[in-house]
């Protein structure tokens, strides 16, 4: 969690899927230029392989995008959110080699890349020749779309660079996400790199519908999801007591060792039920903003469902050595009914669990 820093964490269950994705990728490059070949698409080899590893990535950026809405959809995806970060620097490598080709000493093969082929035959460097050498940015069909996947490549290297946890806590997190937000804004530049580029040459209509698929599906999942987070965040319309707590449900809707979330002054709260006692927290992770609330109690802990972070439930404090911390509220029982302090404590305030 926040202690400790390890360059790459692999366990059994990441070689796995990292072996799975790694074949997926190199079995789609194997059929692509397979088929492509024999496509009569009006390229050679390299500009076959451009395409490819191209492609490869941005299937792999319209499949990064699609996870964080089908985990609030359904809690089946959540095994590619575990391992998100993963793909995205494997797709930041695909659009790397499609960029400037792959040339190491001790493959057999190279594979050219748009610089190193598109603009190595002039007399200027060739990514000085990506910003120079087509300059009509007023013109639709002339536009210079190589700067605009250029400006995405940056954006997907500075994510990949700061993936890792250890930035995350030294940036911050409010920092760290709205630097990796930039994820939207490298999408709208593929998409117009495309749309710009290859589909203005393109003699197949397979692409252009691929790439309209693409935004339409990418478009419409966000917009669903929001419409549905936007339900979820209505207030609870309980009845208030004297103390200004608000009844929220009965003990029986929740699960042991799960909770209910229910929505307070704005604010998302998770109640969880365990060992006959109920304790309050926010829903909202300190780690990337998870929701608590869809995790269960493991060995005594809140357990976030996204990447496993805990907190001890009566306390909203991570065990120790841990010290990440979240808002408490106070909880009461009469009868069978749920009262619940729309009041946060501050994060990792030790509040008494409401006993059943």
């Amino acid at each position: 969690m926040s202690v400790s820093y390890k360059s790459i964490q692999w366990n059994r269950q990441k070689l796995i899927y990292d072996a799975i994705l790694l074949g997926t990728v190199g079995l789609y490059i194997y059929i692509f230029l397979t088929v492509a070949s024999n496509m009569g698409t009006g390229l050679d080899l390299r500009g076959i392989r451009i395409r490819a590893y191209g492609s490869a990535a941005f299937i792999l950026l319209n499949v990064i995008l699609s996870i964080g809405p089908l985990t609030r959809l359904d809690k089946r995806f959540y095994p590619l959110l575990f391992n998100r970060r993963h793909m995205g620097v494997t797709m930041f490598f695909l659009a790397l080699i499609h960029a400037i080709g792959l040339n190491i000493p001790m493959l057999p093969f190279k594979v050219d890349g748009v610089l190193t082929w598109y603009h190595d035959f002039g007399n200027l460097e060739p990514l000085v020749s990506l910003f120079v050498g087509n300059t009509e940015y007023g013109d639709f069909i002339r536009f210079p779309f190589e700067s605009l996947g250029a400006a995405a490549l940056v954006i997907f290297f500075i994510m990949a660079a700061t993936s890792h946890d250890f930035w995350l806590v030294n940036l911050t997190a409010p920092i760290w996400k709205a630097l990796h937000m930039g994820v939207y804004l490298a999408y709208g530049l593929v998409v117009s790199h495309v749309i710009l580029g290859p589909l203005q040459t393109n003699n197949h209509i397979f692409l252009t519908v691929a790439v309209g698929i693409s935004l339409i599906w990418i478009v419409g999942l966000h917009l669903f999801t929001a419409l549905r987070e936007t339900k979820l965040d209505q207030p609870t319309t309980g009845a208030t007591d004297e103390a200004g707590f608000v009844e929220v449900g009965s003990i029986a809707e929740i699960p042991e060792n799960r909770a209910k979330i229910v929505t307070l002054a704005s604010e998302r709260v998770a109640i969880f039920k365990y060992d006959g006692k109920l304790s309050a927290v926010s829903n909202v992770c300190q780690h990337q903003n998870g929701p608590l609330g869809e995790g269960k109690i493991i060995d005594g802990c809140i357990t976030c469902p996204w990447h496993g972070y805990q907190y001890l439930p009566n306390e909203g404090a991570s065990p120790p050595p841990f010290i990440e911390k979240i808002p408490t509220f106070e909880v009461r029982v009469v009868g069978d009914r749920i009262w619940v302090d729309p009041l946060a404590k501050p994060p990792g305030t030790p509040v008494e669990p409401a006993v059943i």
